[in-house]
């Protein structure tokens, strides 16, 4: 005689679902992630403008954000590494993962682009400005897991 299985209580398996994201949730370093969005306002309204200014030049999207994907990684290291996440030793190390992240940021960025402005035919002012904040979140989690894995003192 077959038996028959039970099925999983859903409603305790969304109830530990979101008690474990209101967990993950309180334990969030508000600290640096308001420290983080500092930096990355500064240099993504700095970089947001020059990409308004050289693409109304006739510079294509994706050629403008490789342009000024460097200069910004760059400035998110400088100002990440030592203010948002405390870090002081293992630049070096640091830095290739840096780089490697944003490396990272910047292809999820070019799909965006291709995606919603060639695929979709959104205009690129607008997909730009929410990839923006697509590609923080990414950037945010990895540099605090993967790049400046020391502890911030402050």
């Amino acid at each position: 005689m077959a038996t028959v299985l039970e099925k999983p209580d859903l409603d305790w398996l969304c109830w530990k679902m979101i008690e474990s994201i209101s967990q993950r949730i309180k334990a969030l370093p508000i600290k640096q992630l308001i420290r983080f969005g500092i930096v990355g306002v500064i240099s993504n309204m700095a970089g947001y403008l020059v990409y308004l200014l050289i693409t109304y030049l006739g510079i294509g999207p994706k050629l403008a954000v490789s342009l000024l994907y460097p200069i910004g990684t760059y400035m998110s290291f400088a100002g990440n590494k030592s203010w948002t996440f405390g870090a002081e030793k293992g630049t070096a190390i640091a830095g290739m993962k840096h780089i490697f992240v944003y490396a990272l940021g910047y292809v999820l960025n070019l799909v965006i682009l291709a995606i919603f402005v060639d695929f979709l035919d959104f205009a690129h002012q607008l997909v730009q400005f929410l990839a923006i904040f697509v590609v923080a979140l990414f950037l945010f989690l990895a540099m605090k897991f993967f790049v400046f894995t020391e502890p911030n003192n402050d």
